[in-house]
């Protein structure tokens, strides 16, 4: 498969805006970006590549006072695979607890949780507000004896760290083939066998009506989260939470009101740079 590379530059530049791009191409199609000192390169396959979808996003940029320009190029896909196989990325330390890494760095700091993973994307590393929102949340909660559902697992980051807090078991899924894939070889990086955490290729209707969770973590973007909120909460068990991530600060009060129309209470929620996390529990 080939991929068009698109180099982004912000101007002015910075984390937060570089963060919501990334968020908001996503949702175009493309699979996996790396930072520039001015912006964000990213990739998607050829015959998803429209300049004009993506002119109309930035259009919508949600940060006032941006300017956001870009270009096109073919990119070989083993050019792209490469660059992450090859270079990989640096540990990522989260709230002096959590290090996620790859298996290329050495200079990995000795932590209480440690994660390794080879990410075929540069989301689920551990460095976006999202992933690291929810880490940090998984860090503190109890989750020795759940069953978990990881809806969107992407490298799989989160099971991993549900394991290590102690969940009994983990349904993993994601609708991109590649991203399971990624997810499953990661599990066996951490020495997680398909016993304790089975990873699902598909969307929602991937849960069963015989899978039951105490707790499912879905980090998606926003009109995901609503048009499947019916189905998370049916899988939740009586008092179980749903924790959300993937959407901005303003989606807040759209997805909790989404969620009390299905018996979710508000518990928690969290901010940062603009990204938000929420807590609801079922009854």
């Amino acid at each position: 498969m080939r991929y068009t590379e698109v180099t982004f530059t912000i101007s002015p530049y910075s984390q937060a805006a570089s963060d919501l791009l990334a968020a908001l191409l996503g949702d175009e199609g493309f699979e996996t970006f790396t930072e520039s000192e001015d912006g964000l390169v990213g990739y998607v396959q050829q015959p998803f590549w429209d300049g004009g979808r993506v002119q109309r996003v930035l259009g919508h940029f949600p940060l006032p006072g941006i300017r956001i320009t870009f270009s096109a190029q073919d990119a070989p896909y083993q050019d792209w695979n490469q660059m992450w196989e090859e270079e990989g990325f640096q540990p990522v330390v989260i709230a002096g607890q959590i290090v996620v890494h790859d298996t290329r760095h050495s200079d990995v700091p000795a932590l209480p949780y440690d994660i390794t993973i080879s990410p075929r994307q540069a989301f689920g590393t551990g460095s976006h507000h999202t992933t690291r929102m929810i880490l940090e949340w998984l860090m503190q909660a109890d989750l020795q004896g759940l069953d978990v559902v990881d809806a969107g697992t992407g490298t799989g980051v989160l099971s991993v760290m549900c394991i290590l807090r102690g969940a009994r078991h983990v349904l993993a899924y994601d609708i991109d083939e590649w991203s399971t894939d990624n997810a499953r070889d990661n599990l066996l990086l951490n020495g997680i066998g398909s016993a304790r955490v089975e990873v699902r290729l598909g969307d929602a209707s991937a849960l069963k009506p015989t899978d039951r969770a105490h707790l499912l973590m879905a980090n998606i973007n926003r009109n995901i989260l609503l048009a499947d909120m019916q189905q998370f909460v049916q899988s939740l068990e009586a008092g179980g939470q749903l924790l959300l991530s993937g959407f901005y600060e303003q989606d807040i009060p759209l997805l909790a009101e989404a969620a009390s129309r299905y018996g979710m209470r508000l518990v928690e929620k969290r901010v940062e740079d603009h990204w938000a996390m929420l807590l609801l529990q079922k009854g």
